[in-house]
C-alpha cells in the first residue's frame, strides 16, 4: 500500500513539474509591424499591441499564467499603462489573461456575445468580463489613429471581431484567419463555414496589398496570403457540398482524403485541426 502511495505521489509531482516546465518554456516573442504596432507571440492567440501617448492598447490576452511574461514584454515597449484590452472572441487562449489585465486597470472591449459567454464560464471571474461591449461596429480613437472594431456574424464563433488600425494599415483578424493551416470553426459557439467565408470576403474589401495582418494563429501575413486562405475555404466548401449532394455521409466525407489533398500536401493540417476534422466540420456546417 505504501508503495502505491509513493508511486502516486511521484506521478502527481511529475505532472506538476511537467506543467511548470511547459509554462517556463514559453517565450514571448515581439514582432514589430510599424513604429507603434507590435505582435506578441507566445502560447495561444497572437496578441496585438499599439503604443503611444494614450497608453497601451492590447488585443487578446492568451493564458493567465503567461501574463507576467506578457506584461514584461509590453513594458519593454512602453512605460505607459494598458488602457484597453480588446477580445477578438471568447475562447480561453484569447481571453484567459483578461482578469489579470483588468486588475492592472485596463478596460476590456468585446462583442455582446463574448460578454455573455465569459459570464457563463465558471472558470473565469467577474474581472474577466468586458466593460465595454457592442453589437456591430465600434471606433476607438487612440494613439493618434482610429481603430475600427467590426463584428462578423457566425464565422469562427458568434462573437468575432476584427480590428483595423486605419492609419497604420494593420489588421488583427482574431481567429478568422489561421495562417497556412486549417481553421477551427466552433460550430457549438455559432460558427459556420459560410459565415467564415463571408467574413473573410468582407474584410478583404477593406484592406490593400500593403496591409500587414496579424492572424489569430501563425505568422504575420498580408492580403495575398489571406486571399489564398479564402481560396482554400471556398474550394473545400464546394467539394464537400458536391459530396453531400451525392448523398455521402459525414463519415464518408471525413475519410475521403482526396478532397483536401492539395492543402494537406501544403501542410495545412496541424495538431488541433487535421484535415479529417476540418472536412467533418465543413460537412456538419453545410448539412
Amino acid at each position: 500500500m505504501q508503495c502505491h502511495k509513493t508511486l502516486s505521489l511521484f506521478l502527481t509531482l511529475g505532472l506538476i513539474i511537467s506543467s511548470c516546465a511547459q509554462k517556463n518554456e514559453v517565450i514571448i516573442k515581439t514582432h514589430q509591424l510599424t513604429e507603434t504596432i507590435f505582435m506578441l507571440e507566445g502560447r495561444g492567440g497572437n496578441i496585438g499591441i499599439s503604443i503611444g501617448r494614450d497608453g497601451v492598447f492590447m488585443i487578446d490576452s492568451q493564458f493567465a499564467p503567461l501574463i507576467p511574461k506578457i506584461h514584461d514584454a509590453i513594458k519593454a515597449l512602453s512605460d505607459k499603462p494598458i488602457s484597453f484590452l480588446a477580445n477578438t472572441h471568447h475562447h480561453g487562449d484569447h481571453t484567459g489573461g483578461n482578469e489579470n489585465i483588468s486588475n492592472l486597470g485596463a478596460n476590456i472591449i468585446a462583442h455582446d456575445n463574448v460578454y455573455n459567454r465569459i459570464k457563463n464560464n465558471a472558470k473565469q471571474g467577474n474581472n474577466a468580463l468586458p466593460t465595454i461591449t457592442f453589437n456591430d461596429k465600434l471606433s476607438l480613437y487612440i494613439n493618434g489613429e482610429q481603430v475600427m472594431a467590426i463584428h462578423f456574424d457566425n464565422a469562427h464563433t458568434d462573437g468575432d471581431i476584427m480590428l483595423y488600425f486605419t492609419e497604420s494599415n494593420v489588421l488583427h483578424t482574431g481567429d478568422v484567419f489561421f495562417h497556412n493551416r486549417y481553421p477551427y470553426i466552433d460550430l457549438n459557439s455559432g460558427g459556420s463555414i459560410d459565415g467564415y467565408i463571408g467574413a473573410v470576403k468582407k474584410i478583404l474589401m477593406l484592406i490593400d496589398e500593403e496591409t500587414k495582418i496579424i492572424p489569430g494563429h501563425g505568422n504575420i501575413s498580408n492580403k495575398k496570403e489571406y486571399l489564398t486562405f479564402l481560396t482554400m475555404l471556398q474550394d473545400l466548401r464546394g467539394k464537400v457540398l458536391t459530396e453531400i449532394k451525392k448523398g455521402k455521409t459525414e463519415d464518408e466525407v471525413a475519410a475521403d482524403t482526396s478532397l483536401s489533398k492539395t492543402y494537406d500536401d501544403l501542410g495545412y493540417s496541424w495538431g488541433f485541426i487535421n484535415s479529417e476534422k476540418f472536412r467533418r466540420t465543413v460537412y456538419k456546417s453545410l448539412n
